[in-house]
């Protein structure tokens, strides 16, 4: 393997759900094994049956949590021994879920704040399973900001193949989400979404902004957002070099996004853009954390508990998301070295 390669720190997720597969066949996948060196945080017990599940055989070395190791030849799956697999009960949330979940994230996330990876990924959590043991938990930007002690901007982007979908409000009442609009919170938005859409190799991304209200307004029949707040947003962008345009129908940007037109749609709620992104594509569909000092990913969808233990997860989503994480580390270790 390649020396050169970014080291990605892949955290099991949800040991109920479809994750252990979704790991054991990512660990087996000659394609990620070409893009980075992965070390893995979970339990070999739990391993061991997603990989009887998904009917693969990683070939990987697997190490202590003390044990030094070296991921250049093979992924390394660093043991944590803490959860027996007689305790997981199979389409159940549970605090035993949660704490394997929750504590393979903390370290991965840790590995990279101390600079030994230059991503983490993720396999599919389960919210419900993590508050039991850590009620506090809202979602993966706010708990990596603050066992990493981050403090700037982050966002969550959703990648469907070359397709960005990006948002200016994110996980607050849709009652709430005109007042939270501001010109200057566009702009912020936009910045942080060309910045990570450079990350990931695009040169000079196409970014359409959508409207708020039906028809963008229509002329203000429908809502004044687009003309008092986003218009101006959207020229204040264009004049600060960035590839913008819009405000553009809701409805209908999607359309011209998917047929090439745009390289991403910035959304002014969360929804906006994710049912779009969903229909489109929603087993390859990719999260992804931008603002942090390293890429975050994981596949946009669920534990899918209902088709756990079966092993017919598709692993579309979590290659894409692996291999996204590996192409824009790869890309921020170059600048480095420049």
């Amino acid at each position: 393997m390649n020396l050169s390669l970014p080291t990605i720190a892949l955290a099991m997720g949800d040991p109920a759900g479809i994750s252990p597969e979704l790991t054991a066949r990512l660990l087996a996948n000659d394609e990620v094994r070409a893009a980075a060196r992965i070390v893995v945080f979970g339990d070999q017990r739990i391993l061991a049956e997603g990989a009887r599940v998904a009917g693969v055989s990683p070939d990987i070395s697997v190490v202590g949590p003390d044990a030094s190791y070296d991921a250049s030849q093979r992924p390394v799956l660093i043991d944590l021994g803490h959860l027996a697999l007689e305790t997981v009960k199979r389409g159940e949330a549970t605090p035993e879920g949660g704490a394997f979940a929750l504590e393979n994230f903390r370290r991965a996330l840790l590995m990279a704040k101390e600079g030994k990876a230059d991503a983490v990924c993720f396999t599919p959590f389960n919210k419900k399973a993590m508050r039991y043991v850590y009620p506090k938990y809202d979602d993966e930007i706010r708990y990596a900001a603050e066992i990493t002690g981050f403090t700037g901007a982050a966002r969550e982007f959703n990648v469907l193949d070359a397709l960005w979908n990006c948002r200016v409000t994110s996980h607050i009442p849709l009652s709430q989400v005109a007042s939270s609009l501001t010109a200057e919170g566009i702009v912020a938005e936009l910045d942080l979404a060309d910045r990570c859409m450079r990350e990931s190799g695009l040169k000079n991304p196409r970014i359409a902004v959508a409207g708020l209200n039906p028809h963008a307004g229509d002329g203000g029949n429908f809502g004044r957002e687009e003309i008092d707040i986003i218009e101006p947003a959207v020229k204040l962008a264009v004049s600060k070099g960035y590839n913008a345009s819009g405000p553009y129908p809701a409805d209908t940007v999607y359309v011209r996004a998917r047929n090439g037109e745009f390289d991403g749609v910035l959304t002014m709620y969360h929804d906006q853009g994710q049912i779009a992104m969903k229909l489109m594509g929603f087993d390859r569909g990719v999260t992804m954390m931008g603002g942090f000092p390293f890429p975050i990913c994981t596949p946009a969808h669920g534990t899918a508990y209902d088709i756990a233990g079966r092993g017919i997860a598709n692993l579309g989503a979590s290659k894409a998301a692996l291999l996204l994480a590996a192409r824009m580390a790869a890309r921020n270790l170059a600048a480095k070295n420049t």
